[in-house]
């Protein structure tokens, strides 16, 4: 089955609109962890040389990443990223009515069927999470979201102290994790301050 898999997961890759959200760094031609770690340097120490500003960065933890993940909103979303009505199908059909069972040494439990989530250990994982977060997205200039697979950061590049733009893109990000049936691991999820100013400041948390 695996052999299969990657077929289709060279179909898909060779279906991926170049439109896809550009700061998304995985499968894509020539780009790595360090790209995206340089995107979000650069961003952000950019940011800094300009007069009072400072940046926030917000590091995303999802729990269960590949066992949430709804079939039916998986397939909607990459037909609306035009792949063809077909593969979508197909992956419906891949991902639901699944058998489950768990075996320990010479005892196996009773088989269930399993309609949400993706295989363990399957290789199309890593792609089809990725396409299924293309729309998570900003709409602020100066807030933005780069993402490796499933690790998230998000850049606010705050001046003169307003943080509404910031704080409006996390309160949306909960709801989109919540339309998405996306767990936020609330307590490994980090955020980190970068203040350069000479006066000290008291930032107040972000709360998700």
């Amino acid at each position: 089955m695996k052999s299969f898999e990657r077929v289709v997961l060279a179909h898909i890759q060779s279906s991926i609109p170049d439109t896809l959200y550009p700061l998304q760094y995985t499968y894509w031609p020539n780009r790595s962890t360090a790209d995206a770690i340089a995107a979000a340097l650069h961003l952000s120490l950019s940011h800094l040389e300009d007069k009072d500003t400072y940046i926030r960065m917000l590091f995303i933890y999802y729990s269960s990443t590949f066992n949430t993940v709804i079939p039916h909103k998986l397939t909607h979303r990459l037909f609306a990223l035009g792949l063809h009505p077909t593969l979508c199908d197909w992956l419906l059909d891949f991902l639901t009515g699944r058998p489950q069972s768990v075996r320990i040494e010479n005892r196996t439990s009773a088989t269930i069927t399993t309609n949400i989530g993706t295989p363990q250990g399957c290789v199309l994982n890593p792609i089809l999470y990725t396409l299924f977060t293309h729309d998570c997205v900003t709409s602020h200039k100066d807030i933005i979201i780069i993402k490796f697979a499933d690790d998230t950061a998000v850049i606010g590049r705050i001046t003169d102290g307003d943080e509404v733009a910031y704080r409006t893109e996390g309160a949306n990000l909960v709801t989109w994790c919540e339309d998405s049936n996306l767990t936020l691991n609330t307590e490994k999820s980090k955020e980190m301050i970068v203040d350069m100013r000479k006066e000290r400041r008291t930032h107040q948390p972000l709360f998700i």
